[in-house]
């Protein structure tokens, strides 16, 4: 078996919006989101957010986000 095969793939979606307060998670403009993408761990997403987080410091109201799609995916196996 491959690496590849014997890794599983724990899909996670980095994405940000501005939002209109920042105490609250609702985005001023859902067709400005702004899709980074979808990574096959962890570890590659939270490289990606941090380094579009840190580029919109100077905006308080910009925010990114790491969604664990394999979560949603399958829920059912999450704690395995």
């Amino acid at each position: 078996m491959s690496e590849q095969e014997n890794s599983k793939q724990l899909l996670h979606l980095v994405f940000g919006g501005e939002l209109d307060d920042p105490s609250t998670l609702h985005f001023r403009d859902l067709e400005d989101l702004d899709l980074v993408g979808i990574y096959p761990n962890y570890a590659e997403a939270h490289k990606v957010w941090k380094a579009k987080a840190q580029s919109t410091v100077d905006n308080a109201h910009m925010r990114y986000f790491i969604v664990h799609m394999h979560r949603l995916l399958d829920p059912e196996n999450e704690g395995k």
